[in-house]
């Protein structure tokens, strides 16, 4: 058991048990109990507002296995807290800890439609799908107040720009207005995240996030709205969640995806102690060898960043799991043709974007 690990009373429905310093801080915080830790002064940590003012919007990469060169992160940490979330390194960046400070510390742009447009509107600038929720989640609970992936959604339809969004929030069907619009000129499709069908498992691994049958709803909604879907049954944890690939693939068919996707889980940086700590107290029989898969699948580390490699792993188990996956698509059916998203219906802002156009 870690020194470090937070009480459940001040951590409660949150998914790490630590707020480990980031690397980049010279001190290291170290917990201690100094006699005066009353009772009834212990609260559950609450959610934080930062506003963002960077001036841009767009992040950009030249990954050889990234299907997409631009993405849009609405927020910068998630209240989702799921515990194997890659994402939790970036929140160093801003000086804030990997671990409950990336589910109570939330950044956001208040101006970013207007970050959107002065791009958008650049000579320069050349359409391909923007991704939404390729670091954080566009559609956690904070979205629903701000509303900020909704504005960017709305703007990005009046400027018939293409775009790719992945979530597990059940806000999205909100939005099924904006999205079915965009849909009907190939301008959309929608990735589902459905990483267990276990409720006693998702309430622990990702305590914030929408249960299991409510995103299978949501995929069932966006289907039926004419909206591209496709389940990514991700992040595939060995011991814990691997046996269910199959049974997520089927019910997300069910539902109405057309496509799947899955990764097999790395535990880059801090997430590596933060997934550890978690194992040890939720799953201690099993933690040991849940560490050691995915070890095997890593070349004896934690994590890999090697291109084509990183999201699938090497070694036996690796393979084996591709193998099921591969042989689930075709047998179920979620294998349909990628449909490329249009750009030549991209209407660039005006050269003066703050003012309305007059046609």
């Amino acid at each position: 058991m870690s020194n470090q690990r937070i009480s459940k009373e001040i951590r409660r429905g949150r998914g790490a048990t630590q707020n480990e310093t980031n690397r980049f801080e010279s001190q290291k915080r170290e917990n201690f109990d100094d006699g005066w830790n009353i009772e009834e002064e212990i609260k559950p940590i609450r959610t934080e507002l930062i506003i963002d003012s960077s001036r841009s919007i767009l992040a950009r990469n030249n990954s050889p296995d990234i299907p997409f060169d631009r993405s849009i992160n609405p927020y910068r940490g998630c209240e989702h807290g799921c515990i194997y979330c890659f994402a939790r390194t970036t929140h160093a960046y801003l000086g804030y800890s990997p671990g409950l400070d990336f589910e109570t510390k939330i950044v956001y742009k208040p101006n970013a439609v207007e970050l959107l447009a002065e791009t958008l509107s650049k000579p320069s600038y050349k359409p391909a799908p923007i991704a939404f929720g390729t670091n954080t989640d566009p559609y956690q609970p904070v979205e629903k107040d701000l509303r900020i992936t909704r504005d960017l959604l709305e703007y990005l339809l009046d400027r018939q720009h293409p775009v790719t969004i992945t979530t597990k929030g059940s806000l999205i069907t909100r939005d099924l207005d904006v999205l079915s619009q965009l849909a009907k000129n190939n301008l959309v499709s929608v990735a589902v995240s459905v990483t267990t069908l276990d409720n006693h498992l998702h309430r622990k691994l990702e305590p914030r996030a929408a249960a299991p049958q409510k995103r299978l709803s949501m995929i069932r909604a966006l289907a039926e709205a004419n909206i591209p879907v496709t389940v990514f049954a991700s992040p595939m944890i060995p011991k814990l969640n691997d046996h269910e690939l199959e049974d997520i693939l089927q019910a997300a068919k069910d539902a109405g995806a057309g496509k799947a996707h899955y990764m097999l889980a790395k535990l880059p940086l801090e997430v590596a102690p933060l997934f550890k700590d978690w194992l040890d107290e939720h799953y201690p029989e099993r933690a040991g060898k849940v560490i050691g898969t995915i070890q095997d699948t890593r070349n004896g580390k934690d994590s890999s960043s090697k291109f084509h490699e990183r999201f699938t792993g090497t070694g036996v188990y690796a393979e084996l799991l591709n193998a099921r996956f591969k042989t689930a698509i075709r047998k179920i059916g979620l294998n349909a043709p990628s449909t490329k998203l249009r750009t030549d219906l991209f209407r660039p802002p005006p050269k003066d974007f703050r003012q309305m156009e007059l046609f």
